[in-house]
């Protein structure tokens, strides 16, 4: 039987970059980042995370997640989401200068607090706002971005995301996110963010876990709700979290 071409090139360049992701520099950067939050949750703190439009799609997959941690509080302003009409207004506001402030106007996010700001591109204001005024608050700021990508375009009135990020978690892949050519004049197709950056934070918040373990701490991670003898162990964290996370 013939594979189909278009997808055994694309599931090879996911497995490249899933190999890229074990470079050195960016496990440094995961364990580092592990580190912070892992040091976040034994003092009984929370992560916050952010991303707009599809780097919000990643933000949405840590949270309430099986085999994720409980403390994860996202902010996911709705504008700036994909269920929106026209979703072509995400893009537009991502872009706008000065609007990041109302999205942290009722946030607590303050001094010895962490914040992870996802951006692909890393470009836009709205992100890279989010970043520079958690860090105004005394927040420390971990960033899932693409250095790549970022290095060759241009901030948008801003700096790029990399540039400001406390931490800086490099999301391998190509310019434009896009990474299989087409013929005639037709754009790339197979987008990688999405199936690596999961890849990325996942393995992120194992990494968390773990530490947390080495330290003796038990980490507060939700078990599938399809368990039949998961309730309970689901309810004790909820308990425990449930005044600091908006979502319980």
């Amino acid at each position: 039987m013939t594979r189909p071409a278009g997808y055994e090139r694309y599931i090879a360049v996911v497995k490249s970059l899933l190999d890229a992701s074990l470079d050195d520099g960016i496990t440094s950067a995961v364990t580092a980042a592990a580190g912070l939050i892992a040091d976040r949750i034994a003092d009984g703190g929370i992560l916050y995370a952010f991303g707009a439009s599809h780097a919000g799609l990643l933000v949405q997959d840590q949270f309430y997640r099986a085999g994720g941690l409980v403390p994860i509080q996202p902010i996911l302003p709705a504008a700036l989401m994909l269920n929106i009409t026209p979703v072509t207004s995400t893009s537009a506001l991502e872009q706008t200068p000065g609007v990041a402030q109302g999205f942290l106007e009722n946030v607590p996010l303050g001094k010895g607090d962490l914040l992870l700001v996802v951006s692909v591109s890393g470009r836009n204001p709205v992100p890279v706002e989010m970043c520079l005024l958690a860090q105004q608050r005394g927040a420390t700021v971990i960033a899932l971005t693409s250095v790549t990508y970022s290095s060759a375009v241009d901030g948008r009135g801003v700096p790029r995301l990399f540039e400001v990020a406390d931490i800086v978690i490099d999301l391998p892949g190509a310019v434009g996110d896009a990474a299989i050519p087409l013929e005639n004049g037709v754009p790339p197709v197979g987008p990688t963010s999405s199936s690596i950056g999961a890849a990325i934070l996942h393995g992120l918040m194992v990494e968390t876990a773990m530490q947390l373990i080495q330290r003796g701490v038990t980490p507060p991670v939700f078990a599938s709700a399809n368990l039949d003898d998961s309730a309970a162990w689901n309810e004790h964290w909820t308990k425990i979290y449930r005044d600091r996370l908006d979502y319980l």
